[in-house]
Order: C-alpha cells, then structure tokens, then sequence
C-alpha cells in the first residue's frame, strides 16, 4: 500500500531552530474507521532530508508516539547515483510500518539522528531472479510467497534430457506456514521437497497454461490473448519492510494488435495482497481491454476441490476446499474494473487500458493452515479490507 504525501512548509522559530534540525516530524492521517494492520508508510527522502539535514540512513532512529522503536527501510530509487556532499540526495524513500487501530485517525512518528549506527532490521520481504531453477523469478513477505516463470523454462528441451518445458505469463503461489524468509530454503531443498509440506508450508498452486493467480491479457469480448514467460527482471528494493521489482514481457500479438508489458510488483511485509502496477505499451487502439485472472482450477493434485467464486464490482475472489491440503482464497482487487469475464481456464477482472499508463491492481492469497485466515467470511473480510485500503490511500505530512 503506497502513502499519499502532502508537503508541509516548515515554520521555525530561530530559538529552536538547532534542536528542530535533529528530529523530523511525521504525521499520518488516515481516513478509514475500520482497523488496518501492517500499513506501510512511504516518505520521500527529500522531504526528511529538508526537515532533517545531514541524515544518513545507517544513522537514525524512527520513532512512534510512545518512543517505541521501529524497524525502517531505505530504499535507493537510482541505484548509480552519487553522493559527494554525503547529504543523502541518492536516496529514494522511507519506509516504516504501523498498524491504525479501527476509528485512529491520525498517528504522529519522529525521525532522529543517532551517534550510532543502526544495524538492518530482520527482512519480512524478498525478491530474487532464480538462475538455478531456469530462470524462475520468486518473492515473498511473511505470510505468502509467489513465483513466476522465466525464459529458460520456455526454451524446447533440444538436447532431449527431458528438461521440463512451461509457457506462460502466469503468476504461482507458495502458501508458507512461516513468518520467516522461505524462498532461499526451498529452492534448496529441490522440487520434490517443496510440492510436499514438511513443516513450513508447500506449493500446492496450479499454474499451468492459466493466469495463476493475477496474470494477464488481452481480451476482446471473446479470447483472451496473453504473452509468455517473463524476458528480463530488475529489483528495485528489497525488504526488510518492502521490495519492489519489474519484470518485463516481450511483445505477443493481441488480435492484430502488437502488445508488450512491464509488470511492477510492491510487496509489503505483513500483507495477504501485493500490490501491481502493469504498464502497457501498443500502437494503433486508442484503448484495449486487459483482463486479470484467477485459475479455474488453481487447487493440487487429486484434491477433488470444491471452488467458490465471488464477483463483486471492484473484486474477484476465490475459495477453495481440498480434500487433505487445507483451503485456500485468491483475490484480484481491480479499482478500475468495467467488468468480468471467462474463458476456458480462467475467471477474469476487465479493465481498459491506455498505452504507456499503468493500471493499477491488487493480488492475494491466504492459506487457513497459515492461520491469518481460516474461513470464506474471514477471506471475503480481508478483501474487503483491501478494496478499502484501495481507494483511501494515507496522507503524510513532514516538519522539522
């Protein structure tokens, strides 16, 4: 979830100037009644910098109002950027996290310098290219992890070793029983390891040809037309809080139109939903429909699945009882929606689109054997939850 950010004039009497410059003041305003938890507070270095000049980011502290400590994050936006002054001017954003209980309207943060250097905080998010899993590219945060597909595993099997081949732009779930970092891990332990829960979780998820969980298309009132494997990557941010990465699809022919797409993925930690930005880019239409899908039949092998689908304006869910593996919800969260949609593998969210503009989307899952949530009604809740968080973004105000 990204923070609207409003500048504020800084105001300061001459007296109090020295002290002010060592401690920025943050304000968030929130205008939701209803509780949100894991809200990730994003503050543009430059508005710390102004009210907090000379601030290093291995030499803060951040603050809530009861002095309590938070874990922060750094982000470089332009990674080859100098610093010669060390003033800060390379760095991106701020982030931090906090949880409004329902009806808190506003909450106040400080920013310090410290003498000290402050060590990384424990990661809650990660992204990764996986070069040792043909050419997988796979995040998570603390509650679900997800990965999709790359061009080694497109590549024909021509040397006849039996090398596993998969085209698709669809997009997997690994659904963790962990809070911590699981990628790295299961990877190691190898794909028979991994499609079975041996204490953190598994992947159960079905891609295949589908959109998985949140691929797209385009759809033209009767065919959904859809790219293949990702061609390139780049990470942006990653964790302890947020991580940010894009994956770039090369162009595929959309009923005579020419289409390519790049994918950028916010995941947050403590979050059931990332957040999606998917700019595309074509010549010739004023507009195209895109359409985001859910697997018709996203549940593991031989589970006899029984499926509930939810269309509702802005959102299309999915809850899904196994036989032996527990349940499951999926969700598209759609802000922009015009409609809904099917074909013969998947259900689909419609949007039009406008070349070169990002359309933005939320996606999510949740695993009942994770324990964030245990039912449809706790799943239809958190989606709920995230149409609203959808549409009221939070505000920031900074000040010396």
């Amino acid at each position: 979830m990204r923070t609207s950010f409003l500048p504020l004039a800084a105001a300061l009497l001459a007296a109090g100037a020295a002290h002010a410059a060592e401690v920025a003041r943050i304000t968030v305003t929130n205008d939701l009644d209803m509780a949100r938890p894991a809200e990730t507070i994003a503050i543009p270095w430059s508005e710390i910098n102004r009210a907090l000049p000379g601030a290093l980011i291995q030499k803060i502290a951040v603050k809530d109002s009861q002095g309590n400590v938070l874990p922060y994050q750094v982000s470089n936006v332009a990674p080859q950027a100098k610093d010669p002054k060390g003033i800060g001017v390379a760095y991106g954003e701020l982030y931090f996290q906090h949880s409004f209980a329902a009806g808190e309207k506003q909450a106040s943060f400080t920013v310090e310098k410290t003498d000290s250097v402050t060590p990384p905080f424990a990661a809650k998010t990660f992204a990764r290219y996986v070069p040792e899993r043909l050419d997988d590219f796979a995040w998570e945060n603390d509650h679900v992890g997800h990965r999709t597909y790359g061009p080694a595993l497109a590549a024909p099997d021509t040397a006849g070793v039996g090398k596993e081949v998969l085209v698709t732009s669809g997009l997997d779930i690994w659904f963790k029983r962990v809070g911590y970092p699981i990628v790295d891990r299961w990877y190691n332990k190898g794909h028979d390891h991994y499609h079975h829960d041996e204490g953190e979780g598994m992947d159960m998820y079905n891609v295949g040809k589908s959109r998985g969980a949140g691929g797209t298309g385009v759809w033209d009132g009767q065919q959904l037309y859809v790219g293949r494997n990702y061609a390139s990557w780049k990470v942006l941010a990653n964790g302890p809080i947020r991580s940010v990465f894009e994956l770039t699809y090369d162009g595929w022919d959309a009923a005579g139109t020419r289409v390519s797409e790049v994918k950028r993925f916010t995941v947050d930690a403590g979050q059931d939903f990332d957040t999606m930005d998917s700019t595309f880019t074509f010549s010739g239409p004023q507009q195209l429909t895109v359409a985001v899908g859910l697997n018709k039949k996203p549940a593991d092998k031989n589970q006899n699945e029984q499926i509930t689908v939810g269309r509702d304006g802005m959102a299309l869910t999915q809850w899904v009882t196994q036989a032996t593996k527990g349940a499951f919800g999926t969700a598209i969260v759609l802000p922009g929606a015009s409609g809904i949609a099917e074909d013969k593998l998947n259900e689909l969210i419609l949007a039009p689109v406008e070349s070169g503009k990002p359309l933005r989307y939320y996606i999510g899952a949740a695993w009942d054997r994770a324990g964030h949530v245990r039912t449809a009604a706790e799943w239809q809740d958190k989606v709920k939850l995230m149409t609203a968080r959808a549409t009221h973004p939070l505000k920031a105000t900074v000040a010396p």
